[in-house]
């Protein structure tokens, strides 16, 4: 790539390098690259002396896409994924609490209203019951701390969709599992999946598992304690929908049909998850019409 180098003439009659993107600054510094002068303002540090912006949004272009050792675009920086989702379920939970909304009425999800109001199932992840405030308080704790581990592994997209997926596949546990009229919210099933996806994550490093199946055993055990009013169906589906998931992207070999074999995979877990979700409502098909919502 090559520039004509402009230049102005001085007061003495001599011509001075000017910056080509602002021809009324005198420029005495040249970009490394292209050999333009540039002004301060359009000069940029290099990794060897200085660049232009021209040079330096050129070589942004035709830079290669770098990516993680499971396909995610490797990105420096905060989880945002991570926050976000956070963000969602807080901005969800101040909701609740405002007066004519009922949005905890519009989200809860129950197996009954599953024929004609599917997307509950998806709704119901990002709500949390007013009446215990540590529901969401450890939801969210526990959200914080695995995604910002799986998120910067995995990349924001992969990480998404595990979270996503998982949160679903804890509905189809309630769902399968679960009282036909009992309703359930709350993000545990999509956690319970991230659980799962970093104990296949550990394993595939083979590290240390024995924290992870201590918490998951705490949790499993307090789920079915009485009086506890936890939905076990949505964490038990929502580990092994996360495991899965975990399992087709962490270990589906590096390569050009990496990708293929990681989004082929996801597509299998979410038809199976279609299919029990269509056998399992045309059985409940009669006793929904025993119940409103």
């Amino acid at each position: 790539m090559s520039y004509g180098i402009p230049t102005a003439a001085s007061g003495q009659g001599a011509e001075v390098p000017v910056c080509p993107r602002h021809p009324d600054r005198v420029a005495y510094v040249r970009c490394q690259r292209c050999g333009r002068p540039a002004c301060t303002e359009c000069q940029r540090q290099a990794a060897v002396g200085i660049q232009c912006v021209d040079c330096v949004r050129e070589t942004a272009k035709t830079a290669p896409v770098s990516r993680g050792a499971f396909g995610g675009l490797a990105r420096a920086g905060r989880p945002v994924v991570t926050f976000t989702l956070i963000g969602i379920c807080v901005l969800v939970f101040i909701g609740e609490w405002i007066p004519g909304l009922n949005l905890l009425g519009q989200f809860v999800y129950a197996p009954v209203t599953t024929e004609t109001e599917p997307w509950r199932m998806v709704t119901s992840i990002f709500t949390h019951s007013t009446g215990f405030l540590l529901h969401i308080l450890l939801n969210m704790y526990s959200l914080y701390v695995l995604g910002t581990v799986l998120e910067p592994v995995l990349g924001r997209l992969r990480f998404s969709v595990l979270f996503l997926v998982s949160g679903l596949a804890g509905s189809v546990g309630v769902l399968l599992l679960g009282e036909p009229g009992q309703g359930v919210v709350g993000a545990s099933g999509a956690i319970f999946g991230l659980f799962g996806a970093l104990f296949v994550l550990q394993l595939k490093r083979r590290g240390d598992i024995r924290q992870i199946l201590v918490l998951l055993v705490i949790n499993g055990v307090i789920g079915f304690l009485p009086g506890t009013n936890i939905a076990w169906q949505a964490h038990l589906g929502g580990l092994i929908g996360g495991a899965l998931v975990g399992l087709v992207l962490i270990y589906a070999p590096a390569g050009k049909s990496q990708r293929v074999l990681q989004w082929g995979g996801v597509l299998a877990v979410l038809l199976i998850l279609l299919v029990i979700t269509v056998w399992r409502t045309a059985a409940l098909h009669e006793i929904s019409q025993l119940y409103q919502f």
